[in-house]
Formats: structure tokens, sequence, C-alpha cells
């Protein structure tokens, strides 16, 4: 309790405390027990162009700007809205509506859950559908005059909306405060004391356009980071709901690789939609449920939901089950879409009862084109691919940067960003940025650059009362740092990542110079049927393993194989990959497949073939453990083999035979070594250089405190993620278990360094976490919290209350 007091003491001393916010509850069903209410009672009057009395709940803005006469609901006190008491009171002057009995109980009720719950309303509804209709060719932008010297294209464009609506034009951003926005936005990471210091004495007029350049350079930095973008947005996660059944795939390696070496998104898409390997399949092949489902659960709705969400910003949600009454989209559009992946008739559902029709493959703008439902699945799905990134599809384009523009302004040119269909609060700026990123090659990197360069972008930003709605553009938005940011910090300020990863991904970029000195020492190996001048017969399929021993828990482990003509690898009984390429080797993740101890290795392989062939496996694997000793393995005369293939299921082994005999060594073909010699020994670089970086929250799997900062559990795609601190997100950063150990861990490491002053180190923190030095009042606060001398548990209360800063939590 003291210390509980302690860490108060220091919040109250700065004038700030965490926030609160209401309690989470179940949720009221906005379309079913909300929508029918409003439009019974309300709609008469207050829905479409109807404005009784000046007040209109045709959507949720509307209604809570509320009338003339003041604001028709009180988000922070729900008790007192005026909408509440004018349904309830018992005097028929003013009780609305005016007519019939009014509101039962149970409407009451229902009323008062969703007014306490924030009045959640569905992307996109309105109760009259607006006249608006997107556009969907990419349109050429003229661009505005600049004004005073400010030249910029997005700068020309928003300043031109700015004095069309007689708003002011936000201030500079100070150098610490831009400094900081770049670093979290673009790689999500805070800038160092050494960073802060380097920039703020960098007298340079041209240093923070070079500051945008060298952060999108740091190619894994930036990819760790938007990781955590596109693993919500593609649902795709280390762990969950359908993985261990089978019945999901990850896409975790592609889409590192992807984002590290910054696959143009065009052709990002096209692999996701017409996958050319198995590595980027699991986007479109959903979660395959366990037992009955409703017919809105299939993959093949999932696949339209999807599709339709993450590229063109669409909900068929709705669709998927009836004509849409968000928006135009019609069920049969809904299940076409969906029928272009099915390898089934597919029967179309209305409510989950089915409509005595089927649906016919077809794509939803068929002014591009359209697929031919006749064809094969897979040249449907190309079909598919390459009308989603047609050049004419304006769409496409305009989804992503206004995702882009939502990420580091923290507010939509449409907004919310899957109701693409509603009207742009500046059509110009979107259609500019689309056309641009069309016109640079589909090159995320260079809008974020474009974005990040602009003044408007460098501005102070705005900080918004919770849940006031404001659709009009004054600026920057603070934005929350995601639970990854906030992770990512604690660690970065703490020194206590975990050291090893739950993603199954090679990090890391390769470097050439450790690859020179990588030999490939494995030999390529067989079962008896290679012995003497034997040629293994085409179809056989055979077990190859060996047992790893390690002393203790390692580090980093990477891994490499191939075989001529396929394999399936398990660690320690556990499917870790399959390959059935020959000509590209194989790079392997183990560190988090490992254990101090014997591992088993087991590769079930495979030779191909019309008659007999050479056949042949290569593994080679390194280890860093702790205490910095390296341990190796590779293919070679001593494992062992047999002809029996084990029966697993649900990624399991299953029990091996006893008939195991010592493999044969086998002479390599010239097509074997080739690629081996030009990829083995920069995957292994790869692998190795990852072991002097930081794991990154992006890379492990959800837990408590992650989930209760707001990481989705990616069964839905999440393009948004809320930005309302909720009660069990105070609670748990208060006092919850995860954060408190980590920063006792990180005091304890923090108080065996050199410090010189507690000054020094105080102003360190600040550096570190806010990218500025500590005012009077803060250092004498903070100097009284740590007393004489550096010591854990006042150091870790210390961290705390800085973290605990509304500063520090958000990208402002």
């Amino acid at each position: 309790m003291a210390r509980h007091l302690s860490r108060m003491r220091f919040a109250a001393q700065l004038g700030w405390f965490l926030l609160g916010s209401a309690m989470s509850f179940a949720g009221v069903d906005f379309h079913h027990e909300i929508v029918p209410i409003l439009r019974k009672q309300c709609g008469e009057c207050h829905t479409g162009d109807k404005l009784k009395g000046g007040f209109s709940m045709n959507d949720r803005t509307a209604l809570l700007h509320g009338s003339e006469n003041g604001p028709a609901i009180d988000l922070d006190h729900p008790e007192n809205s005026l909408l509440l008491r004018l349904v309830t009171t018992d005097d028929r002057e003013v009780r609305m509506p005016p007519k019939g009995p009014g509101l039962s109980d149970t409407e009451v009720e229902r009323i008062r859950q969703w007014l306490a719950e924030g009045v959640p309303w569905e992307a996109g509804f309105a109760f009259q559908k607006p006249s608006y209709e997107p556009p969907l060719k990419p349109r050429e932008v003229a661009l505005p005059p600049d004004q005073e010297g400010r030249n910029h294209p997005v700068d020309r464009l928003v300043d031109a909306y700015l004095s069309a609506k007689k708003l002011p034009r936000p201030a500079p951003a100070d150098d610490a405060t831009f400094l900081r926005r770049a670093h979290l936005d673009l790689i999500g990471l805070l800038p160092t004391p050494e960073e802060v210091a380097t920039f703020r004495n960098d007298p340079a007029p041209d240093k923070r356009l070079r500051l945008v350049q060298t952060l999108l350079a740091r190619d894994v930095d930036y990819a760790e980071h938007w990781l955590t973008f596109w693993n919500d947005l593609l649902r795709n996660d280390y762990g969950g709901t359908g993985f261990i059944t089978g019945g999901r795939k990850q896409i975790s390696q592609w889409l590192y690789e992807s984002l590290a070496n910054n696959k143009p998104f065009d052709q990002f898409t096209r692999e996701l939609l017409a996958p050319p390997t198995e590595a980027s399949r699991g986007f479109i092949d959903g979660i395959k449920w366990r037992g009955e489902v409703s017919a809105g659960q299939t993959v093949e709705i999932q696949f339209a939901q999807s599709v339709g969400q993450s590229f063109l910003g669409i909900n068929l949600k709705c669709a998927s089950c009836h004509d849409s009454f968000i928006d135009r989209w019609k069920l049969d559009e809904a299940y076409g879409l969906a029928a272009i992946y099915s390898e089934r008739t597919l029967e179309i559902h209305r409510c989950d009862k089915p409509v005595g029709r089927t649906a016919t493959a077809a794509w939803l703008f068929p002014e591009l084109g359209q697929v031919n439902a006749a064809a094969p699945r897979e040249e449907r799905l190309s079909q598919l691919a390459a009308l989603m990134t047609h050049p004419d599809n304006g769409r496409f384009t305009r989804t992503l940067v206004n995702r882009l523009w939502h990420r580091l302004m923290g507010h939509g040119i449409v907004h919310p960003l899957d109701a693409m269909q509603t009207e742009p609060w500046s059509a110009d700026l979107l259609d500019f940025l689309a056309r641009d990123f069309q016109q640079n090659g589909y090159d995320i990197k260079k809008t974020l650059a474009s974005i990040a360069t602009s003044e408007i972008y460098q501005a102070r930003s705005a900080v918004l009362a919770d849940n006031k709605p404001d659709p009009t553009f004054r600026g920057p938005r603070a934005h929350r740092l995601t639970a990854e940011q906030f992770i990512d910090a604690v660690w970065q300020l703490t020194g206590s990542a975990p050291t090893t990863m739950h993603a199954p991904v090679f990090r890391g970029k390769a470097d050439p110079a450790l690859a020179k000195s990588i030999r490939m020492n494995g030999q390529w190996i067989w079962g008896s049927s290679a012995a003497a001048d034997q040629i293994p017969p085409a179809g056989e399929t055979i077990v190859l393993r060996s047992v790893w021993k390690l002393e203790t828990q390692p580090l980093t482990a990477t891994a490499i194989a191939t075989c001529d003509n396929g394999f399936t690898l398990y660690v320690n009984n556990k499917r870790v990959t399959e390959s059935d390429n020959w000509a590209r080797v194989t790079a392997i993740p183990l560190q988090d497949r490992l254990k101090a101890g014997e591992n088993q290795i087991v590769a079930i392989v495979q030779n191909g073939g019309n008659g007999p062939n050479a056949a042949g496996f290569y593994f080679q694997a390194m280890a860093k453990l702790t205490g910095g000793q390296e341990s190796t393995l590779h293919s070679d005369g001593s494992w062992l083999f047999s002809p029996s293939a084990p029966k697993g299921k649900e990624g399991n082994l299953g029990a091996l035979g006893k008939d195991f005999a010592p493999a044969t060594v086998v002479a390599p073909l010239p097509v074997w070594t080739k690629p081996l010699e030009q990829q083995g020994p920069l995957l292994l670089a790869q692998g190795a250089s990852a072991s002097n970086r930081m794991v990154r929250a992006s890379l492990m799997k959800s837990d408590f405190l992650m989930r209760s900062l707001g990481r989705p559990n990616r069964d839905q795609i999440v393009s948004m993620r809320p930005d309302e601190l909720t009660t069990l997100e105070a609670l748990d950063l208060s006092n919850g278990e995860i954060l408190t150990r980590t920063l006792e861990q990180g005091a304890q490491r923090l108080t065996q360094k050199t410090w010189g002053s507690n000054k020094a180190f105080i102003e360190w923190v600040y550096a570190h976490a806010l990218a500025r030095p500590p005012s009077e009042t803060e250092l004498a606060a903070a100097s009284e919290l740590l007393g004489q001398t550096l010591s854990p548990e006042p150091v870790a209360d210390f961290l705390w209350a800085v973290l605990m800063q509304p500063e520090f939590q958000y990208v402002r």
C-alpha cells in the first residue's frame, strides 16, 4: 500500500493521474435492439431529412450534435442525458414520442444500456442513405496555389480546405514533438536519448526531411512496426482460434519479408488473393471452424467479407446476411464475390435460411471487367487479383492511402475507415494521394514519406475530448500508442524485452559480410534406397531424424532445409514447415521450438517423379546460447532413417516406428548445390544478425496486458483499434502483474548502471520516454521520490509514473 501511495503522490505532484472510463459491458445489439426502437419511435420526426426541433438522429454524428437547444446525450453522464429524460418522463407535454403510449419498459432499458455503453453505432449506418457514391476510377487533381510558400502538394490541398472552411492553420510542432511522433508513427520505437540530442543540436533546415528518409530506410524496424497494422488488417496471428486444429494458416513469414523488402502493394495484394505459394494462402482460406457453422461463417463468406473490408473498405457483413441497410451492397453481390473462392455450388442464404438460388462468381465492379464464373478456382482468383489491382480501380488505392493517413494523422480522410462509401472531407486530397501512390509504383513508403514531410503532419496535434466526434479536419490528432508500441517503449526503457519470440519469422535482412564466413558443412542424405548404385523409387516416403542437444535455452536459432523432392519438418513432435520446391532453400526460425536438453529433429521426406530418380535432403542449423556459446547441427551420416512414416494429425508428428537405421550420404547433383550455395549462407546470416535486436511486441503472442491495451484476438479483421481507455486497462496499468514485474526487472537493471547523479538518470528517462528534459517541477518531484541513492523500488515507481502520463501514452 505504501508503494502504491508513493506512486500516487508523485502523480499528484505533476498534476495528472490515470484517466478513467466507463466499465465495459456485454454489448447491446445495435442493429436488432436499438435501430428498431429508433425507427419506430423517433424516425417519423428525426431521421433522414426530417429535423423537427432542429434535431436529427439520422447518424451518430447528428445524434451527438444535438439541436440548437443543446446536446441530447451526455456521454460522460449518460443517466443525465436529455434523450433519456424525454422518453421516461410522465409529463405528456414533453414526453417523446408525443404520440402513442411511448416506449415500453424493455425499450427504455435497452436505450439506457446503449447510452451507458457510449452509444455504439455501426460504422457507416444512417437511417437514410446518403446520395453520395464514391467514384470508381482514379482522378487527376489540379493542385491549388500555394499559400505563404507552403508548396508541398499535401499542404496546398489542406491549406485550401482550411481556407474554404475559415479554419486556422495549426502552428508547427517543436523539434522534440516531431522527432518522437515520426519515430513512433514510422518505426514504432522511441528515439534514444542520443538520437534526441543529435536531432536537437542539428541546425540544418532539412533535418526533418532527412529524419523521415532515415527512419523509412530502417527496413527491419519499419517491418516489425507495421507488422502490427497488417496482422490486424489481414487477421494474422501466432496463436489462437484455428491454429491448433489446423483450420487456419499463418502468413507471418511472407508478410514479414514483404514489409522488410517494401513489396509494391499491387504485387502484395495479388499474392494474397491468388497465392503463388502456400506462404501467403492463409488470408483467403480464413478460419475453418469446427463443427456446424452458420452460412455467414463459412470460409467462402469469410473470403468475401475479408476481401471487401481489407482492400476496398467495404463492410459486406450485412450484405452477407441480407441486402445491406448500411450502404448499397446486395446479398447476391456478397455471395458472388464469395463464389469466386468457392469450390462447391454455393447456395445463397438470407438470415441463415436458403432462398432457393445459387451464387454465380462475380466481381463487385463489372465496369472494370469480370471473372469467368466457369473457370477453375485458381484462374478465377487470378482474375480477381488482376481486377482488384486494375489501374482504373481507384477504390483500391483510395482505401489504402486513407488507412495510411489515419495512422499518421489520427483520423481518416474518410472515417470510419471501413465506410468508404462515405463522402471524404477532402475528395481532392484523397484522390491526389491515391493517384500519387499509383504513379509511384504502389510504394507504401513513398506515400508515408509524402505525408510525413508535409507541414501539416509536422503541425501541433489536437487532443479531442473523449467520445466527442468532429468530422471537420483541423490538423493532426493525438492518437494513443498501440499495445505493441506501449510494450516496446517499456522494453526500451527497462531493457526487459524477452529473449525469444513467438512469430515464426526469419528476422532481419541478410548481412553479406557475415554470409561470406558461413560454410555449408552438411551432407545430403536419404534412406537405404540410395545406397551403393541404387536409385530411389518415385513416390518413396521415408523419415529422417536426429537429436540436437543444447546446454541452455537458445537465444536465437536458425535453420535451413531443402529436399528433392519435398519435406515436412517436425521439431519436438510439432510440425514447423514444409516445402516441395527443391530449387528454393527454406529458412526456418527455431528459437521458440527448441529447449535446453535433447531436441528431436524429424523430417518426413518424399521423392517425386514418374520413375526412379535421385533424391536427397539437406539440413543445417545454428543456435546462439546463453553466455555467448554457439551450437550447430547439420545433416550427415549420423542421422537415422526409417521407411515407415507416422500418421500424425493437427500438426503433431505421431508415433515413430522402431525400424531406424543409419541414413545414406548421397552425392549431390549440381542442380541441388547451386541454389544451396547461393541462398543458404545468406539465410543463415540473416538469422544470426537478428540476435542483436530487441524482440518486438509485434513478434509475440498476445498476453493479458496487450489485450487490455487493445490488441485484438484477430479472429476478425480490425482496421481501427479503440481510442477510449477502459476500466480494465486502467486497472491493469495501475497494478497489473505483467507491467509491475517488467518495471521491477527494469529497475534492477537500471540501478546497476553508473549514472553520475540522480539528476542525470531522471534526464535520461525523460529524454528517452518523452524526447524532452524534465521541467523544474518534474525534476523536483522525481528527485524527492528517488531519494539520495537509486534503489530498485523507487526507480520502478518513478518509471511507472512517467509511463502513466498522457504525454507518454499518446503520439502527439
